[in-house]
């Protein structure tokens, strides 16, 4: 219980069974799991709910969706099934997790305490930066990380794309619904997407490779007008205009707020055993934001299914059920 000074009265601390950290597919999945299991939840989101698949157009390996499936229609529908079941869902940052005996105390950025037996972490990540000259400058003037929120910005216009994974090519695809044509820049001399999204790429008219290269500067006036490129194998550096830079070259897992409470891998993802339960018993961490974990939404709710059936065990522990 904490006090809010004064004479105004003492707020008293909300207790719950569970709190899941992040509604994103992980985080939503294992929010009905554990309703199902009879678990009082609480959903902590400092967004929206569906994370990354609000920003992703169209997904079509999702079972059940032979037509395909639009990301923010996923996430409803989820959001949905979870609040259906009993969930309880907030708009608020955690900003810390503290340890009270078996209990784990979450603090948000509004400065509310929850406190619960059982912590799930599915936070996800947010995309990595290049960290070259110009992008932060033209972070919004045509540098962009986000295909589905800004591709009608470049109409008829040409761009660059870089990254070679999953993300990147789908969002290249995406974009050539608008651009004039998309130049894709990548380290390796082939791509590491799946071989049906390499397939539709390259035989895309409006798409160009760029293989065994790296941006290394971004300019313009006032908006981004053009990249410098190094060719890694000769050095060689060479100017290329362009209006739009898109940047997919993975995720950086969101786990600042978590300090050193959680064991962490050399990239700051949460490391986890096969049962998802992280160093700390009774925190359990699920979808991108665990290491080892496959960047897929089909991935992200099976982990959190098995976050939410291996809480509820240890619950179960605590209250000498089992």
């Amino acid at each position: 219980m904490r006090t809010t000074g004064g004479d105004e009265k003492p707020m008293m601390m909300k207790s719950y069974n569970v709190i899941i950290i992040g509604a994103g597919p992980a985080g939503l999945t294992a929010a009905i799991y554990a309703q199902r299991g009879g678990l009082n939840t609480l959903v902590l989101e400092k967004l929206a709910p569906g994370g990354q698949t609000l920003i992703t157009e169209r997904i079509e390996n999702y079972p059940g969706f032979p037509e395909g499936v639009s990301g923010p229609q996923l996430s409803n529908l989820m959001q949905k099934q979870a609040k259906n079941l009993g969930m309880k869902y907030e708009q608020q940052e955690a900003k810390e997790i503290r340890l009270s005996g078996d209990k784990k105390i979450v603090t948000t950025d509004s400065g509310k305490e929850y406190n619960a037996l059982g912590v799930i972490i599915a936070t996800g990540g947010e995309p990595k930066r290049l960290g070259v000259e110009g992008e932060r400058e033209f972070t919004g003037r045509g540098v962009s990380y986000c295909a589905t929120c800004d591709a009608p910005f470049f109409k008829d216009e040409e761009i660059l794309v870089v990254g070679g994974g999953d993300t990147a090519v789908e969002e290249a695809l995406y974009l050539t619904k608008f651009a004039k044509k998309i130049h894709v820049v990548h380290r390796k001399g082939m791509l590491r997407a799946q071989k049906i999204l390499q397939e539709r790429l390259l035989s895309n008219p409006k798409a160009e490779i760029i293989w065994k290269s790296k941006v290394t500067k971004i300019y313009g006036e006032g908006k981004v007008e053009g990249i410098l490129l190094k060719e890694l194998e000769r050095g060689k550096l060479r100017s290329l205009a362009c209006s739009g830079v898109f940047i997919f070259i993975g995720l950086k897992p969101n786990t600042g707020f978590l300090g050193d409470l959680v064991e962490l891998d050399k990239n700051g993802f949460v490391k986890t055993n096969p049962d998802m339960q992280t160093s700390v018993q009774g925190i359990f961490a699920c979808g991108d934001v665990r290491g080892g974990s496959f960047k897929q939404i089909i991935a992200a709710c099976g982990e959190g299914a098995l976050a939410a059936h291996a809480i509820g065990r240890h619950l179960m522990r605590l209250q000498g059920t089992e």
